[in-house]
């Protein structure tokens, strides 16, 4: 035991080959963009002044279009400078009674797009977890106020005493009874005839379970009648429930389980999932003042149980302890095609580029899936001597939460205490509480954008505290991704008008963090998140319709076949896509996943990006106010089958259809256009690059072809927006022909 007790927790492993590599792409990469961008100066500076001065205009908005991707590639670069990966041994964690305790905090908004029983998937599934049950505290925040969960919590609690002993005792690797029970194979080590006959019994139950949420979502409400205007409720569902059909000393080993809805009134700010979460935060600290939170969204169950013993190899480290913030995990889904052609799992973010930002101080906080420890929410007002009136200034008027911040203990939940602390509880989740004090600003979770988690982590990092990823073999969270075309990039604006918040305030990460970080790369890791949108949306427009109009008006962008600079533009191209395909490889995924992720990638930068960057701008200048849609989690089964079978839906908005459809439609005519200047008029060796650029805009965006042209499905492009789409590719055509003539 003694020489057990001096093993690390966990181990950190540099990826000394990744970075090899990486870095010696990064040296030659750079070299060529230098020769591409002093190319593109040298035009300005020696072009012969006989030519036509119409090409300038075109010349100048490409040429700040390769300074912007050149800036952006730059900035991606920070992720892959130092990547690392952790592997944490919890069999060498302390004994049970030394382990500190958990709050998990489960935040739901609307019922109708987050169907009670998977959100009381991820309910049942944190309460099972492989903890000490007297040290796990289950809250889950219902911003809807609806009657609904509040009774599916009431029901979870009761199926909970069944399910919480099956899983203990069999060791039960998934404990949210929903997947556990959708797998028709039963667990290899368990097939003993007791087992199998308690196994149906379990199911049994969870039937009777679901069927009494469903009936009370039908006579109940299953949205909140009063929206924004309701007051808060509190319940904590051990203490209003019984069962004697289970064993009391059963009962008693179940993690505490509470109810909360903050109130919300039309007059004040809400603050969205950063509001709920702080009310959280306040009413946890009364209750069961856990040091350390787990934050779930409401569809991500607990996939292994193990995952509060991995996170505390990591807190319970003397060496990284008294700076670590938070420990992340990976988002993962357990309804991805083989296929994705939304790129739904986000490859690139948990494969690749969190390890590169764990290896230069830690990564963001991403929504869901993080221990995080409370002291680090809390601690820029915090002092040992405190004064008490500075401290009512920063986190409010409740003298029992401040005297929760200067004991790191549970509360005494005796009975004569038990009504007074709920009752405190109720001030603390009031509309009015945060009204003049620190909340969102210095402490908690941050306000100011709809993406909390980003401005959090980065804030927390820009006050000294680290981060650590931990990605183990064995997915510890799932959710559910996104199936399907419009809710892609419905989420996708709604991520980036958070990140343009970020990056048009007084915290852009460029300017806040260089000085304030963990390392300098790491704020160029934010600066990147941050800024990606405007540095894609802005370039890949222009590529999309400029090439394509200067070609149809015979107006050449790009050195000849025979220019030695053709060689510089053809590497810098082959360099980034066989870059992109090599990290797709190299992370276990497939080559057509390589294409998906390029398609993606134009799709989302000439739509989401471009309409959640004016969304920012616009609520910056307070033309409109912020406002947050949850993602729908309720499949349509057409949607669904097309999404298995690898066909896009293109059932979303015109806003999104017209303008994918009119750039392919504008590169299909181009190519066209160039193909017979080609063949008329010999001109390949001048107009090779601008002819190869449709060619690939085309290819990429086949299944826009297809959707206009070729499918009758009802998830085809509808012919009145092929209509628009072509009026609108005529516009173009005419204002570049004016423009450029």
């Amino acid at each position: 035991m003694e020489s057990s007790s001096k093993l690390p927790l966990h181990l950190c492993h540099v990826h000394k080959l990744s970075i090899f590599i990486n870095r010696t792409h990064i040296f030659i990469h750079s070299i060529a963009l230098v020769f591409l961008l002093y190319y593109r100066a040298s035009f300005f500076f020696f072009q012969d002044t006989t030519k036509a001065k119409a090409t300038t205009l075109a010349w100048l908005l490409v040429f700040v279009s390769e300074i912007f991707l050149s800036f952006e590639w730059l900035l991606s670069q920070s992720f892959r400078w130092r990547p690392v990966s952790r592997t944490a041994f919890p069999e060498r964690l302390p004994g049970d009674d030394k382990l500190p305790a958990v709050d998990v905090f489960i935040c739901t908004a609307d019922p109708e797009k987050e169907p009670t029983v998977g959100v009381m998937n991820t309910v049942l599934s944190a309460m099972a977890m492989d903890y000490p049950p007297e040290k796990l505290h289950v809250y889950l925040s219902d911003d809807g106020g609806a009657a609904v969960t509040l009774k599916g919590m009431r029901e979870a609690w009761r199926f909970a005493k069944w399910w919480l002993p099956f899983c203990r005792r069999y060791g039960i690797k998934c404990r949210a009874p929903e997947a556990y029970f959708s797998v028709e194979e039963l667990d290899a080590d368990f097939g003993g005839s007791e087992f199998i006959q308690e196994r149906e019994d379990i199911k049994e139950k969870y039937e009777v379970f679901k069927k009494r949420v469903r009936e009370n979502a039908t006579v109940g409400d299953t949205r909140s009648r009063l929206g924004r205007d309701h007051p808060a409720v509190i319940e904590v569902i051990q203490e209003t429930s019984s069962d004697d059909a289970i064993q009391e000393n059963e009962t008693k080993s179940m993690p505490l389980l509470v109810y909360v809805s903050r109130e919300k009134r039309p007059s004040h700010l809400h603050h969205f999932k950063a509001g709920a979460l702080n009310v959280l935060l306040r009413v946890s600290s009364v209750i069961s003042n856990s040091p350390y939170i787990l934050g779930l969204d409401c569809d991500m169950h607990c996939h292994d149980p193990s995952s509060a013993r991995q996170a505390m190899c990591f807190h319970l480290d003397p060496k990284i302890s008294p700076s670590l913030a938070f420990v992340q995990f990976p988002q993962k889904f357990h309804n991805i095609s083989n296929n994705d052609i939304y790129d739904s799992q986000l490859r690139s973010a948990f494969w690749l580029l969190w390890q590169g930002f764990d290896g230069v101080g830690g990564p963001s906080v991403s929504g869901t899936g993080y221990y995080i420890k409370r002291l680090s929410l809390c601690s820029n007002s915090i002092h040992e001597d405190g004064d008490p009136m500075k401290l009512r200034q920063s986190f409010g008027p409740s003298n029992e939460f401040i005297k929760s911040l200067q004991q790191n203990k549970k509360p005494d939940m005796l009975i004569h205490r038990k009504k007074a602390l709920l009752n405190e509880a109720q001030l603390l989740a009031s509309c009015a509480f945060e009204n003049g004090t620190e909340w969102g600003e210095e402490v908690g979770f941050m306000y100011g954008s709809v993406l909390e988690d980003y401005l959090t982590g980065f804030r927390l990092h820009c006050k000294g505290w680290i981060s650590v990823y931990c990605n183990p073999p064995r997915p510890q969270f799932l959710g559910s991704g996104t199936t399907n075309l419009d809710d892609f990039l419905v989420q996708g604006t709604r991520w980036t008008s958070g990140l343009v918040d970020v990056a048009i305030s007084k915290f852009c990460p460029l300017i806040y963090g260089p000085l304030k970080t963990y390392t300098f790369v790491q704020s160029m890791c934010y600066a990147e998140l941050a800024l990606f949108p405007i540095f894609y949306f802005l370039p890949l427009w222009c590529f999309a319709t400029l090439p394509q109009l200067c070609l149809l008006n015979g107006i050449p962008l790009y050195p000849e076949v025979s220019n030695s600079y053709f060689i510089v533009f053809s590497f810098i191209f082959l360099s980034s896509i066989s870059k992109h395909l090599y990290e797709v490889l190299s992370t276990g995924f497939t080559f057509q996943h390589w294409i998906n992720e390029q398609r993606i990638w134009m799709m989302k930068s000439v739509t989401s990006h471009l309409y959640g960057s004016v969304d920012a701008f616009m609520k910056k200048i307070g033309m409109r106010e912020a406002s947050f849609f949850p993602t729908n989690k309720v499949d349509d089964v057409e949607q669904l089958k097309r999404y298995n079978m690898g066909v896009f839906d293109f059932q979303t908005s015109i806003l999104f259809l017209a303008p994918m459809a009119a750039l392919v439609i504008l590169n299909m005519a181009s190519f066209a256009v160039g193909i017979s200047r080609v063949i008329f008029l010999g001109e390949l060796d001048k107009f090779f690059i601008q002819v190869f650029i449709p060619f690939y805009v085309i290819l990429m965006n086949y299944p826009i072809v297809e959707g206009m042209l070729i499918r009758k499905d009802r998830g085809r492009i509808p012919p009145s927006v092929t209509l628009l789409s072509v009026i609108v590719s005529l516009i173009f055509y005419f204002l570049g022909s004016i423009i450029f003539m």
